[in-house]
């Protein structure tokens, strides 16, 4: 008894001591997580205005019809291909396997990093150059070629041989910034996009002002399909180059070694298995899509109702998610993957409700936003150049579709996360292929049963349902991983208090617009209509989510 009593005595003090360390570093790693996450959220916020200027061009170069969609068609398969090769690994599983070796590693993981990079780049290096032979075939996959579309499917492959040496850069880039964010140096890799934009704005602004602007496939010249294809290649270049700097600065050289067996790499060889397979079915959902949309250009080459409306949309509709969801998660995810190394499931469970509560205060009135407002958004920023009012909007219809899309999608963004911080690859891509199959099965019901201007708004509409029945999924099974609930229910209370805000909210701006709307059409027009919807919802949601008592408001932009 004596000797028991001795030795808890002598246990709970320490038991003491580890407790307050470890509260001292959730203290020390709240004030840094939101340095972090405003210096990521600032720098998030220029590239995605940066990248929304050079998408504006675009769109005014090459229109939102069928020329536009053998460009943007071009332009998926690099990333597509570079996802399927290393990207999916590289994002989910490597970063916590890095700050293991780091805090392992007898030589803070320097060795482990070397040997990785250099795995990396050789296989992008062999991937990068099969890919490019095979051009051909690939974009076969995403585009039909048929007697009445070879010339759009030919000026496809030719933009893809030109495009697909970005794999190598994506990849450069990944790899620097992982390495940089395994250090928790999350500024760089947030910032250097802003640089690939000012090439791309570049180049499309020198389309537009040194060259005739074609609206058909047949039209478009051999020297601008050289100045796009090599300008966009090198406006990736440019961004990832540029990481180099950032990563010898935080005290990483790259020496090459090839010594992969027996040192580690294959925990993550056999981790990034199930991460490939979760790509996978990202990247089938993504193919079949994008083959039905291109399909609805070929029938309706200039309605802009196929597939470069549908990226166009995306692309607007994901900008909140992109702004604060990715940025709170890349501080988080090494911190939550501290956590359950060190086995403090409950930190965990509470970095995830921070998370949701305070991406949520922006998620979900953007969403009903896009509800309220996507046409009159699509008309200001895309009916311009190549494009016009009646080709504009049906991307607008594709955002509105979208929309409430985006509070399942950024929730499951973040609840995916909970399971990569316990380094569990296989169960996301389970949910991976769930989603998928919804989404396929619903587009294939749209793009069979809706005629070509509407299917692929259909397909907008399908995508988010999809998110639903995967968030549904998600949800469970974390709970089940974690051992229990995420909270105790102050994460359902603050949706509902967000959802009494926004929408009502939403309602009164898009009364607002259609008031507005009695002035004309055109460009000033719109814009004072879009302007007076955007600030009636804004000031009707601050005033109903203070009156809502939602905390989380005073949150934004890191947690405190």
């Amino acid at each position: 008894m004596v000797e028991g009593a001795n030795s808890a005595a002598q246990t709970m003090p320490q038991e003491q001591q580890t407790r307050g360390r470890h509260a001292a570093r959730r203290n020390k790693n709240k004030g840094g997580l939101a340095r972090s996450s405003l210096l990521m959220a600032v720098g998030t916020v220029v590239s995605r205005a940066t990248g929304l200027i050079r998408q504006v061009l675009q769109a005014a170069a090459l229109g939102t019809g069928l020329l536009a969609s053998t460009y943007n068609t071009a332009n998926t398969v690099p990333t597509s291909l570079y996802t399927l090769l290393i990207g999916g690994a590289l994002n989910a599983v490597l970063v916590p396997q890095l700050v293991r070796a780091r805090t392992t590693d007898p030589d803070g993981g320097r060795a482990y990093e070397q040997r990785l990079v250099t795995l990396v780049v050789s296989v992008l290096g062999v991937g990068t150059a099969l890919a490019v032979w095979a051009a051909p075939q690939i974009v076969s996959l995403y585009m039909r070629d048929t007697p009445d579309n070879h010339e759009a499917f030919e000026l496809t492959v030719t933009f893809a041989r030109f495009l697909l040496p970005q794999i190598f850069f994506y990849g450069l880039f990944s790899i620097y910034g992982q390495v940089l964010n395994a250090r928790e140096k999350f500024g760089a890799m947030m910032w250097t996009p802003v640089l690939n934009n000012v090439v791309l704005v570049g180049m499309f602004a020198a389309y537009l002002g040194l060259m005739t602007v074609p609206d058909r496939v047949e039209d478009i010249t051999a020297a601008q399909v050289r100045l796009l294809g090599i300008g966009t290649t090198a406006g990736i270049a440019v961004q990832a180059l540029a990481l180099i700097p950032f990563a010898r600065a935080a005290g990483f050289r790259f020496r090459p070694r090839f010594d992969w067996r027996g040192t580690g790499l294959g925990k993550s060889v056999h981790a990034a298995k199930w991460t490939l397979l979760f790509v996978l079915a990202n990247q089938v959902s993504l193919t079949v899509v994008t083959n039905y949309a291109n399909a609805a250009d070929q029938e309706l080459p200039q309605a802009g109702a196929g597939y470069s409306a549908y990226t166009y949309a995306q692309t607007i509709w994901m900008l909140p998610q992109s702004i604060v969801t990715v940025s709170l998660v890349t501080a988080l995810l090494p911190r939550m993957s501290r956590a359950v190394a060190e086995g403090r499931i409950p930190d965990l469970r509470a970095d995830l409700s921070r998370a949701l509560r305070i991406s949520g205060v922006v998620i979900v009135p953007a969403a009903f936003l896009f509800l309220a407002l996507g046409p009159q958004i699509s008309s200001l920023l895309f009916a311009h150049g190549a494009a016009d009012a009646a080709s504009a909007r049906p991307l607008g219809y594709m955002l509105q579709a979208f929309g409430l899309g985006l509070i399942p999608f950024s929730a499951q963004y973040l609840l995916l996360r909970g399971f990569y911080a316990f380094e569990d690859t296989r169960t996301p891509f389970f949910m991976a292929a769930w989603i998928a199959g919804v989404n396929i099965a619903l587009a294939t019901a749209c793009h069979v049963a809706l005629p070509a201007r509407w299917s692929v708004v259909g397909m907008a509409g399908a995508y988010t349902l999809s998110y639903v029945a995967g968030l549904a999924l998600t949800a469970y099974l974390l709970r089940k991983k974690m051992g229990g609930r995420i909270d105790d229910g102050g994460l359902r209370r603050t949706y509902v208090k967000l959802l009494c805000a926004a929408c009502p909210a939403a309602g009164l701006g898009w009364a607002a617009a259609r008031v507005c709307a009695d002035l004309g059409e055109g460009t000033w027009p719109t814009a004072v209509a879009l302007a007076a919807g955007t600030l009636a919802t804004a000031l009707a949601y601050l005033l109903l989510a203070r009156l809502l008592k939602v905390n989380e408001l005073r949150r934004l932009p890191g947690m405190r």
